[in-house]
């Protein structure tokens, strides 16, 4: 097993209520963060002028990618760090010293040290939440449905997104957020070379991002 997010890049409109989500439920302090949106581009388009419209952007979100083989794992004196059954990594605080080493060591600077705790902090894929059979809180509030989650080992085909339920007098709170859509019955077709992977270093990120007709630049 082994939990993800897939975004769909094409989908996303760069609203930030991911990270804003993100940072109200898990209490980020400020300053910090769990999953950050970053604008890539605007950049020129293949054999175009470089000025309007021949110009693209995209957002890319950014946060822990709960790789395969984390680095983050192999220099952790303590074990603080750790891998899960579900395939996330995870911080055990009370084992945590605050060394930073992990800091140092993950790819993508998604750690940083809580400085009123003095434990190192990141993105814990909700397992508060998915524990219980939920979503994770960015998956859950992104309007644009661009975020999908799931077991890579059942295929990407089947992570899922909340449902786009028509409201009505039969509508429970309950029965909205148990909904669910899948990835195949909402994104748009892709193929394996639209797949795209943050930049591996051996520790084999376990998020993607599907992107097309624009130039990757993650």
């Amino acid at each position: 097993m082994q939990y993800a997010i897939i975004t769909d890049l094409n989908r996303c409109v760069g609203c930030l209520a991911c990270s804003v989500a993100c940072k109200t439920v898990n209490e980020v302090p400020i300053g910090n963060f769990w999953n950050k949106t970053l604008r890539i581009g605007p950049f020129p388009t293949e054999g175009g002028s470089g000025q309007y419209p021949d110009v693209d952007m995209y957002f890319l979100t950014v946060g822990c990618q709960h790789c395969a083989d984390p680095e983050c794992i192999k220099v952790c004196p303590t074990q603080a760090s750790h891998k899960r059954e579900d395939g996330t990594v995870q911080i055990d605080k009370s084992k945590c010293i605050g060394c930073q080493f992990c800091v140092m060591a993950c790819p993508y600077g998604v750690r940083y040290l809580n400085e009123d705790e003095r434990v190192v902090e990141k993105c814990t894929l909700c397992e508060q939440k998915i524990a219980q059979g939920e979503l994770p809180q960015c998956v859950s509030q992104c309007g644009g449905r661009a975020r999908f989650f799931g077991d890579i080992d059942q295929g990407l085909d089947s992570f899922q997104v909340p449902a786009a339920i028509p409201a009505g007098p039969d509508s429970t709170y309950e029965a909205t957020v148990a909904a669910r859509d899948l990835l195949k019955d909402v994104a748009k077709p892709y193929t394996a070379d639209q797949l795209y992977y943050l930049p591996d270093v051996g520790n084999k990120p376990s998020f993607a991002f599907i992107l097309r007709n624009r130039k990757w630049q993650g």
